[in-house]
């Protein structure tokens, strides 16, 4: 449905030359651009409990941050503030599809779809963020500075909640309209202004730290029941200070530390089952009764089409053309044959499966029973 226009340049010059190092403005990055959803609809899914949104205003100078749900917004007028919904691909199919012209990155580094909406004036003020991010004009007009990283940049907080970052020189100036990309890599100072009523749809990227890599390894750990290798250290002399902790004490730990991490048997399982567990709620729609397996492959002769829940994550892994495939789907790991890579391609290329696609499912028994697992656990669903 969106179709990215990257012709100057090209995915592998934006790749080479941009990504991760400096920003870009894709002028009608997407030609003809209709929104996906209107304000009144993104409105309402600030109504709901379960899903993430917040107010930012600027009232007299006076920042404020309000998180939702939200039940009444004529509070906040008609200028100088800016709604943002999280995760909108968790519940809007059509403004999902945005998504997919960006899947030339891989799929576990895509984070989720933000969109809002801004009156006149509305912003978040001139900040950072520690991700790549391509942000898409909707209707309406914004006024966009961008800037290159610059470690002389203070953080300012005029607010609680809200962090920001103090004047910065800008490398690109320009008032975006609809269809127009900004492509903005981490640690770039930006700031949007709303010219007049305004759409904007942000796709995010994941960036895990240290510490989440580590917590996720550690609960890996917890829940496998994998005490690992125990420190070790034959040979030693005898200790001068019984209080010290010695160099060679924490290189040795270092050392322990470090063959853990690098063990490449248990880095794919743990890192599989970490990067597709979801961010946030997802919208499974768990069929009642459940499919059996007959049903579902009569669906599938019938040329059904099926689709993806937006926001479920799905990866694989395979070291050799011979090895088994590890797939991973919301968290959870799934061993296929080595034979069943088009398998492990369907379910995690693709955000709908066509009719001829989904005849490969009903070539196997495996495959069939796999997809009828997935379709009950309100994973994919029928479109047509």
């Amino acid at each position: 449905m969106y179709q990215l226009n990257l012709a100057e340049p090209g995915i592998t010059e934006f790749l080479n030359e941009y990504w991760q190092k400096k920003p870009l403005l894709i002028k009608g990055g997407f030609k003809h651009f209709a929104d996906p959803l209107t304000a009144d609809e993104l409105a309402g899914l600030a109504l709901e409990e379960e899903i993430e949104s917040r107010i930012v205003s600027c009232a007299d100078k006076q920042w404020d941050m309000q998180t939702g749900p939200f039940e009444d917004f004529s509070a906040f007028g008609d200028k100088d503030w800016t709604l943002l919904v999280q995760a909108v691909d968790h519940w809007h199919p059509e403004a999902a599809k945005l998504l997919d012209p960006f899947r030339f990155i891989p799929n576990w580094r895509i984070d989720d779809l933000m969109v809002s909406f801004s009156a006149p004036g509305g912003g978040v003020g001139p900040h950072l963020d520690q991700y790549d991010v391509f942000i898409i004009q909707g209707e309406g007009k914004r006024h966009w500075r961008v800037g290159m990283p610059d470690a002389s940049l203070q953080q300012l907080c005029p607010h609680p909640r809200l962090l920001q970052v103090s004047p910065f020189t800008a490398c690109i100036d320009v008032i975006t309209e609809p269809g127009d990309i900004l492509y903005i890599p981490p640690g770039c100072p930006h700031e949007g202004i709303s010219i007049e009523n305004s759409l904007n749809y942000s796709v995010g990227f994941r960036a895990p730290a240290q510490k989440d890599l580590l917590t996720g390894l550690a609960d890996h750990l917890i829940d496998h029941d994998i005490t690992g290798k125990r420190f070790t250290d034959a040979g030693r002399n005898s200790a001068q200070s019984v209080g010290v902790i010695t160099d060679d004490d924490l290189s040795k730990v270092q050392q322990l530390l470090q063959q853990l991490v690098s063990d490449k048997t248990m880095l794919p399982h743990w890192f599989g089952n970490l990067i597709t567990r979801a961010k946030h709620e997802l919208d499974l729609n768990e069929p009642d009764p459940h499919y059996g397996v007959d049903e579902i492959g009569e669906y599938l002769d019938e040329g059904s089409v099926l689709s993806r829940t937006g926001g479920l994550r799905c990866c694989y892994y395979q070291q050799a053309a011979d090895s088994d495939i590890l797939l991973f789907i919301n968290g959870e790991q799934t061993t296929l044959p080595a034979n069943e890579l088009l398998t492990a391609q369907l379910l995690c290329d693709y955000t709908e499966l066509q009719s001829e696609q989904n005849l490969h499912f009903n070539q196997s028994a495996e495959r069939l029973m796999l997809l009828t697992s997935l379709i009950n656990q309100g994973y994919w669903y029928f479109s047509e």
